[in-house]
């Protein structure tokens, strides 16, 4: 195959990918899995009615899911109506269980929020500006990590740096501060993980913190978790804590030496920073890895767009390749940049010390 017909078929897949995209939007956002998932499999009719929506337009995301592997279905021969879908158990984490470890049933909601961004986009390109900001909800990028801090920051990540972990398990209680906490659900894993640690959350966001704030509450967790709508960059914070993290953020800090610098300046003794960033390659190279062309994917779409609104930004990009990390950090007066033993699929670990 020559290499133009190669990107001709490479296109038109991706366009189906696309569009079965937007198809898992529909279902999270109808409740169309929750229901397949707990009430059990349906005709067309049957999840109509009890998802409260039009059994023409089910009958065709059935069809489709049904076409896509996403769900099986019975009988192909029978009345359109009658075909009875299932959502197989092996699908249930992926698309209707949100405290799943492995549910991406966001995915979905992540594409077609940035699809929504593309006109802003086109013009904020011209201008160097960013885009108008996205809100947080209702369909922001809240839930993203959420599944994820839940059942594998305290649980597995954090008890993997022996240095932290044991800080952390110690008296006097530690007290941590995470720089970008979003909507808090890092801060609510650390913290019920550790239960004697006390978490202070700080985001730039008014409406994530005030989220934040009422998923601690409704976790049990006020008396030891608190949120602040704050500047990461900005050199006033006061305090003293024995670890800051930065966690997926850094790279969208429009000045990300700044902010490791008050992170630098809030450490207690024997302090340290753990940053948590997209696994990138050491290198730029080209063609690069389906990761690679994921994470540069989202840069065009978010995260460098998000950091162009300030003049002075290092317009960083979610390909934050270590170098990049080790120079900030130098920049900002830490003595030490660690680059920790294990990654995951996505992520990779620093630790900075000052």
């Amino acid at each position: 195959m020559d290499r133009t017909n190669a990107l001709v078929e490479r296109i038109f897949r991706n366009a189906g990918a696309a569009l079965e995209l937007y198809s898992i939007y529909l279902g999270e956002r109808l409740g169309l899995y929750q229901s397949l998932a707990r009430q059990g499999p349906a005709t067309s009719v049957e999840l109509a009615e009890r998802t409260g929506t039009n059994e023409r337009y089910i009958r065709e995301w059935l069809e489709h899911h049904a076409a896509s592997g996403l769900v099986d279905v019975d009988d192909v021969t029978a009345a359109p109506t009658e075909r009875r879908y299932t959502l197989p158990p092996e699908h249930v984490p992926v698309l209707a269980d949100p405290d799943h470890v492995d549910y991406h049933g966001y995915k979905g909601v992540e594409l077609a929020r940035a699809a929504r961004m593309l006109p802003d986009l086109v013009e904020a390109y011209r201008t160097g500006d960013a885009p108008p900001h996205q809100p947080w909800e209702p369909e922001g990028r809240a839930e993203f990590n959420r599944p994820t801090y839940l059942n594998l920051l305290g649980k597995q990540w954090l008890p993997a740096i022996p240095e932290i972990d044991e800080r952390l398990r110690a008296d006097p209680p530690a007290r941590v501060a995470d720089f970008a906490c979003g909507t808090g659900w890092s801060s609510i894993a650390m913290a019920q993980a550790y239960p004697h640690i006390t978490v202070h959350g700080l985001d730039l966001d008014e409406d994530a913190i005030a989220a934040a704030t009422q998923h601690a509450q409704s976790a049990g967790l006020s008396d030891r978790v608190s949120y602040s709508v704050a500047n990461a960059s900005d050199a006033s914070q006061s305090g003293r804590f024995d670890l800051v993290t930065i966690l997926e953020a850094l790279h969208d800090i429009p000045r990300p030496v700044d902010a490791l610098r008050s992170a630098r300046q809030l450490l207690a003794p024997g302090g340290s920073v753990l940053i948590l960033d997209e696994l990138v390659e050491d290198e730029f190279t080209a063609p690069a890895s389906e990761l690679e062309r994921y994470h540069y994917g989202w840069s065009l779409m978010s995260c460098l767009p998000d950091a162009m609104g300030d003049p002075e930004s290092a317009a960083t990009g979610a390909v934050m390749r270590p170098a990049t990390l080790r120079r900030y950090a130098t920049e900002a007066g830490f003595q030490e940049v660690q680059i920790l033993p294990f990654h995951t699929s996505l992520f990779r670990f620093y630790r900075l010390i000052p």
